[in-house]
């Protein structure tokens, strides 16, 4: 019978007298999934209890033979020897039902899960670790906290208190009931104090701690300081040390959003936005359309995450300097032009975030710079043109009216149309027509190289995710700019 050394160490410390409460944990943990190792842990006790007896007289020294080969009769075994043994069973015994309890205790309910087959409504969350490579989770403890898990993560609940979160992007939204709910990292761990909160722990590196509302106290493994964490304040877990970082808000699935996730996909809207994307790949006027879903993405500096369906991928831009490089329209003159994405903004960034540069502003007329200002509106801006004398923008470039992140930690859809022509920049919001600004000088607008994120001198950063970006050469009409939304949306 084979064991490996880890388990034979584990009994032997029991043996000695010897174990911890952590070891013990370990070696009932083993000796309740493994009957092989419980007959050898069994016959073991009963060898042990017997040579025990002979030490002390009980048995002949010179009949060691007695335990191996003599017949297992009770009239021929001295009692002392079975009631060693009985005892021994009996501890082991409660040790395998300390086991079970421990094992098979519920800690959490799963209440919504998008995408994610193996863990539906109404799954109980013991002591396992629980693996999810695409979609999102929502379950609720025991104790009322309620957390949000987007995939790809692995994690493991210790207890109802307890979350071992070995990597993934989770919030929490924890009520009194449930203060004092720790969440495990590799590099460190955060107590909640009552409050909202996400941990963002990378496949590689350290793990982030951000703070919604309330307070956390975080802790860095290898001797780290606690720190009190507040309101928007944002911390990296790195052994021994910590480091501030910028609240990024809309970085995490909340609890709540995962049933709209839910819904959608259960509405067929996945496939919704499949067929209007081979629609609008078919359309002649396409200039380029990026899902990210290509083995092989674009040169630059970025994450990957999920984007708005289970197992998709989205560029994820967080650091200043991330970009991702494109190239499209060849330099040509586009009269017309259609821009919209999928976004997912974490921040306001200062003084601009960048959704499409094109390289070498200043260079020829009609260049595009599209982006969110620090007002949180859209700017269209081209190099060359002139806004019209009755023109309500104050800064001397066509601005949207509504800001973009009415709500952050949601997926919105942006849109702008231009029309050289007509001299006309319109704004769309989540398929809703914004506001039009007119211009006196419009010139055809002229692509190329261009970036996703950071631009030229590390002055304009996107930070969130994208997800699909078009870019048409014809004017999109209010009714195809609200079927783009509608069909895309992963929202019900």
């Amino acid at each position: 019978m084979n064991h490996n050394k880890e388990f034979e160490q584990l009994v032997q410390q029991y043996m000695d007298g010897r174990i911890t409460e952590a070891d013990m944990e370990l070696l009932n943990e083993r000796l309740g999934c493994d009957p092989n190792a419980r007959k050898w842990f069994n016959e073991l006790l009963n060898l042990d209890s017997a040579l025990a007896a002979v030490a002390a007289g009980e048995l002949p020294d010179n009949e060691p033979q007695v335990i191996s080969k003599r017949k297992r009769n009770q009239t021929e075994v001295p009692a002392a020897i079975w009631i060693l043994c009985t005892l021994a069973s009996l501890f082991l015994l409660a040790g395998s039902i300390r086991w079970w309890q421990t094992s098979w205790q519920v800690f959490a309910t799963v209440s919504s899960a998008a995408g994610v087959d193996d863990y539906r409504e109404g799954t109980l969350l013991r002591k396992q670790i629980v693996t999810i490579n695409k979609g999102s989770l929502e379950f609720v403890t025991t104790n009322g906290a309620r957390i949000a898990i987007e995939a790809p993560a692995r994690f493991r609940f210790e207890s109802a208190q307890q979350l071992h979160l070995f990597n993934g992007r989770m919030a929490a939204d924890v009520p009194p009931s449930a203060k004092g709910f720790t969440v495990i990292t590799p590099t460190g761990k955060a107590v909640d104090l009552g409050t909202k909160f996400g941990v963002d722990v990378p496949v590689q590196g350290n793990a982030e701690i951000h703070v919604f509302q309330g307070e956390v106290i975080a802790q860095s493994s290898g001797g780290g300081k606690r720190r009190s964490l507040k309101d928007g304040e944002a911390f990296l877990l790195q052994t021994g040390a910590g480091a501030c970082r910028e609240l990024r808000s809309s970085a995490f699935i909340r609890p709540g959003e995962v049933a709209s996730l839910h819904a959608a996909l259960a509405e067929g809207q996945q496939e919704k936005s499949i067929q209007a994307r081979k629609r609008l790949q078919n359309d002649p006027a396409l200039i380029a359309y990026l899902d990210f879903e290509s083995d092989e993405l674009p040169k630059g500096t970025y994450r990957v995450g999920q984007g708005r369906w289970p197992g998709s991928r989205a560029p994820e831009f967080v650091n200043l300097g991330d970009h991702m490089k494109i190239d499209a329209g060849a330099y040509r003159e586009w009269p017309e032009l259609t821009l919209a994405t999928w976004v997912r903004l974490d921040q306001l960034g200062e003084p601009f975030q960048s959704l499409l540069h094109t390289d070498g502003w200043g260079e020829q007329d009609g260049q595009v710079h599209w982006m969110v200002t620090h007002k949180s509106t859209m700017r269209f801006a081209m190099f060359g043109n002139q806004l019209a004398s009755d023109s309500t923008s104050q800064h001397g470039f066509p601005d949207s009216l509504k800001p973009v992140l009415p709500q952050r930690g949601r997926w919105v859809h942006l849109a702008v149309v231009y029309n050289s022509a007509r001299g006309s920049v319109r704004f769309y919001f989540n398929g809703k027509f914004d506001n039009e600004e007119r211009q006196q000088v419009a010139h055809p607008a002229r692509l190329g190289p261009g970036q996703i994120g950071n631009w030229d001198f590390r002055d304009r950063k996107l930070s969130g995710r994208m997800d699909e970006l078009l870019i048409l050469g014809r004017a999109m009409n209010d009714d195809e700019i609200h079927r783009l939304f509608e069909s895309g949306t992963p929202y019900r």
